[in-house]
């Protein structure tokens, strides 16, 4: 069974993050719309990684908030003063972008999409872990709650440290670590719920 302290949608050797180069950066807050891009570029895998899997696998969503997300940091570039870093302030944007869509669409009452196995972005994970296994792990995290999944997922799939998180998500840092200890454990409890690391590995070493 898993341990919830030792449980991860990552690989090991995924780095923190990078923030962007601070020439780039200050050329895109003049209104340069080629450093912009660069920025854009730089970014834009993991800021849809972490929307669409909170939107739970509407790519064409994603891909929509992303642009608009995107959009809403250009325009307000000119003022971002430095008082916390660029991811911060980018998934912080995000958040509330993510939030109103889901906010909206509870009104509209449309159904969540079930998560797609075949998803084609790219997602970090150890290479002995199946598809079958990653799905799993997948329908776990797209059980959780609003604020445990984009905990989690910033923390585990974007690379944010808890701090960060902490900027982002608007709330205390011991909340965030809270929030991050409680879904892992929700989904390690349901992941052993479902044979991931018991009986399935198990079945994996004898085979």
């Amino acid at each position: 069974m898993y341990s919830p302290r030792r449980f991860s949608v990552t690989a090991p050797t995924q780095l923190a993050l990078p923030q962007p180069d601070p020439a780039v950066l200050r050329l895109a807050r003049r209104g340069d719309e080629r450093a912009f891009a660069l920025i854009v570029r730089q970014y834009q895998t993991p800021l849809y990684n972490y929307i669409v899997r909170v939107l739970a696998g509407d790519r064409a969503l994603a891909e929509d908030l992303c642009q608009e997300v995107f959009l809403r940091v250009y325009q307000a570039l000119p003022g971002f003063d430095n008082r916390c870093q660029f991811t911060t302030w980018l998934f912080q944007v995000a958040k509330h972008r993510v939030v109103d869509e889901l906010r909206a669409r509870e009104r509209r009452g449309r159904p969540a999409l079930e998560l797609s196995v075949a998803a084609h972005i790219q997602l970090a994970a150890a290479p002995s872990e199946s598809v079958e296994d990653m799905d799993s792990v997948w329908r776990a995290i797209g059980g959780l709650t609003l604020d445990l999944k984009m905990a989690l997922l910033l923390r585990d799939v974007v690379g944010l440290s808890y701090a960060e998180i902490a900027d982002a998500l608007e709330t205390t840092l011991a909340t965030v670590k809270w929030r991050i200890y409680k879904a892992r454990e929700v989904v390690a409890t349901e992941l052993a719920r479902e044979g991931y690391g018991g009986r399935r590995v198990a079945n994996r070493k004898t085979s």
